[in-house]
């Protein structure tokens, strides 16, 4: 994966063709940085000790092996100047090979990680803080998959591969609430720089990246904890940053659930409503009163206890 990451980026540097306004490299580099990143960050955690590491190796190597089929795919077909996800050139042979290895492939990440989580979720793999970082940041990523198969229920579209041929997409990522343009090429309106994500619709693509890469954010919460405990006197106990880990899994899943809301009702991330402001609004509060209150009843733990005074008290005779 991070090769492809690296031959991407030449790609994006020497190759002018474009899909959807940009280039046939884009998908490769990000499914090859994504899948880096996240492969990197499972074979550490499976290299910790663990109850049924044999099978958890397996169901790793189950889910190297179809990735690599999967994103493997995804260059060739932009080597071939096309797409990968939701084509329907029935009369293309090298799209049909990989349409089906898609229909196995996902499912194959998806339940190999499910299973993942459902053998460590009752472990305790590391201290209490990483541990919740672990058990809920795998539980995001499975979320997150499972939230890209709403791109299916989008409708069709008609769009051009870079040859300028029609090819017609069963599925799409953006959601708009103008029905008469749901046959459009609407993955190609206007969208954000670098992600590309949608500023005239809602786009499924957002939540589900926020869901796979939530075992990072709070990785990276935790560990930050842990330094910032030699610092902080109230997070040197185990348990302080174990609730502030919590609380930050629920504002997560919180987001998670609040960005997958907003993509359905057709509404851009850059542009939310009265609605959606207030709903992050409360998100934010309630978390920042969580963490207030785990302050307040840490703030005080590690200070040294009173020694008792001595009174000399003089004597009578």
């Amino acid at each position: 994966m991070a090769v492809l990451g690296v031959v991407s980026i030449g790609g994006m540097l020497c190759d002018d063709r474009t899909l959807l306004g940009e280039s046939v490299w884009l998908k490769p580099f990000k499914f090859g940085v994504a899948f880096a990143l996240y492969s990197l960050t499972l074979a550490w955690l499976l290299s910790l000790p663990h109850k049924g590491s044999r099978v958890t190796w397996w169901l790793g190597t189950v889910f190297a092996g179809t990735g690599i089929l999967d994103v493997g795919f995804i260059a060739v077909q932009a080597a071939r100047g096309t797409f990968s996800h939701f084509n329907n050139a029935d009369l293309d042979p090298v799209n049909r090979i990989g349409q089906t290895i898609f229909m196995s492939g996902v499912p194959g990440l998806f339940f190999a990680n499910l299973s993942i989580v459902l053998i460590l979720s009752w472990q305790r793999v590391a201290d209490r803080p990483t541990s919740r970082a672990i058990h809920a940041g795998l539980g995001l990523a499975v979320a997150g998959m499972a939230l890209g198969y709403l791109m299916g229920y989008t409708g069709k579209q008609l769009v051009r591969d870079s040859d300028g041929r029609v090819v017609e997409l069963i599925a799409g990522h953006t959601v708009l609430d103008d029905p008469a343009r749901s046959q459009d090429a609407r993955d190609a309106l206007a969208g954000m720089p670098i992600t590309h994500w949608s500023t005239v619709g809602g786009d499924l693509r957002i939540p589900h990246f926020v869901g796979l890469h939530g075992i990072h954010v709070l990785l990276f919460a935790s560990f930050a904890l842990a330094w910032l405990a030699a610092r902080y006197r109230w997070l040197r106990a185990e348990s302080a940053r174990a609730a502030v880990v919590g609380i930050l899994a629920a504002g997560y899943s919180g987001l998670l659930a609040l960005l997958c809301w907003q993509a359905m009702r057709a509404q851009p991330l850059v542009h939310p409503d009265s609605v959606t402001v207030a709903a992050a609004a409360g998100l934010l509060a309630i978390v920042a009163a969580l963490l207030a209150a785990v302050y307040r009843r840490h703030r005080d733990a590690g200070l040294p206890s009173a020694e008792p005074v001595s009174v000399d008290v003089p004597r009578r005779g």
